[in-house]
């Protein structure tokens, strides 16, 4: 089944998304997955032509949705003038190569795509560092005709190769040598950062973490008075932030908001923002939040859950937000155990600082016998 979307083109390239229906999962579940697709391929400035869905068993281990499929995407791919096809799913090399054969279009997975976001989105050297790496592991194993001629992207690699040297060959060994160089920058912010958080063990640390695009920024700002600059878009927060905010009159804490989180997250992304998503590992309490209006707020507060427990953090260290409160209509409060807050207007933040304070009140088994009381790290 392939759908046009009837959008004007602007003169952008225009992709065709591809989603799989495998047995035991609804054909509307994957709708909505595409749906989320749509919106990360506009994110990245390129139009949506048409979306295309297929069902089968299992994934065709040569071209993921079958030959036939594929040919029929790359015909209506061509009469809509995409010249682009994003698949909800990862591809493996081969199957990359054999797509792009039939098709006779560029190929793309959903892991791809939210690299290319965010090599458009980053803007400090520690987010440009930590992007190029995790895009150019990506791409080694995924090297074809159509991503060659790299040195115009990440330049001043070194010489081409001597003759008889193919061009996917020296890209591919270009590649190389500036994936070796990116991990030793890397590994000098990340001791960096170690130095920097040494000095900040005296002050309670509470991270912010959550879906991409929950209102993870506006409460920072909230909790900070940051200013940091908050869009309704895909990742729009690349770089984790830093800011000292009050949670009461004689307690202060340092609020760090970082990346967002969502489903099928590129595996290369999350080894390359180690440094970055250590904020939350090290973090005294984070803070998950969920954009409770959401229609599937619940698989996404299932997606940030399972990204917490792979960094490692225990559940006790997290508290949970159900933000946009205002916006979520009549949904019931009563059997959910979270805290309802609205970033935007402010409602629910008094009463999250103080469970937030409840929530590292010292444990009295570890206060020394010496002292009657220890308050909280100010």
């Amino acid at each position: 089944m392939l759908t046009e979307t009837q959008v004007p083109s602007t003169g952008q390239r225009r992709a065709v998304l591809v989603g799989l229906s495998l047995p035991g999962q609804p054909g509307w579940l994957v709708e909505e997955h595409l749906d989320e697709l749509a919106e990360l391929t506009r994110s990245a400035g390129v139009e949506v032509a048409a979306r295309a869905q297929q069902q089968r068993k299992t994934p065709h281990a040569g071209t993921f949705i079958g030959r036939g499929k594929a040919a029929e995407v790359g015909e209506a791919a061509r009469e809509l003038g995409a010249d682009l096809a994003i698949f909800d799913d990862d591809l493996s090399a081969s199957q990359v190569k054999n797509l792009e054969e039939i098709l006779d279009l560029q190929v793309m997975d959903r892991s791809g795509l939210i690299l290319e976001i965010f090599v458009q989105r980053a803007s400090t050297n520690e987010a440009r560092t930590q992007v190029e790496l995790a895009r150019l592991e990506y791409l080694l194993p995924r090297l074809t005709r159509r991503w060659t001629h790299l040195s115009r992207q990440v330049g001043g690699i070194g010489v081409r190769g001597g003759e008889g040297e193919t061009q996917l060959e020296a890209d591919r060994r270009m590649l190389r040598k500036r994936i070796r160089h990116l991990k030793r920058d890397l590994d000098k912010i990340e001791r960096t950062r170690q130095i920097q958080r040494r000095g900040r063990r005296d002050v309670l640390q509470i991270a912010l973490a959550g879906y991409t695009n929950a209102g993870k920024s506006t409460l920072f700002n909230q909790l900070t008075r940051a200013g940091a600059p908050v869009e309704d878009r895909l990742f729009a927060t690349l770089d984790s932030k830093l800011r000292r905010g009050a949670l009461s009159t004689d307690t202060l804490a340092v609020f760090a908001d970082t990346v967002g989180f969502i489903r099928k997250l590129p595996h290369h992304l999350v080894a390359s923002f180690k440094s970055t998503l250590e904020e939350i590992t090290y973090a005294d309490l984070v803070l998950h939040v969920v954009d409770r209006s959401h229609p599937q707020w619940q698989e996404q507060l299932a997606v940030g859950e399972a990204v917490l427990q792979d960094l490692g953090v225990d559940a006790d260290r997290v508290l949970t937000l159900f933000n946009k409160a205002d916006l979520a209509g009549n949904a019931s409060r009563s059997t959910e155990a979270a805290l309802w807050v609205s970033a935007r207007t402010g409602s629910g933040l008094e009463e999250m600082k103080k469970a937030i304070l409840e929530r590292l009140k010292p444990d009295p088994s570890e206060v020394d016998s010496d002292s009657s009381e220890r308050s909280p790290r100010a």
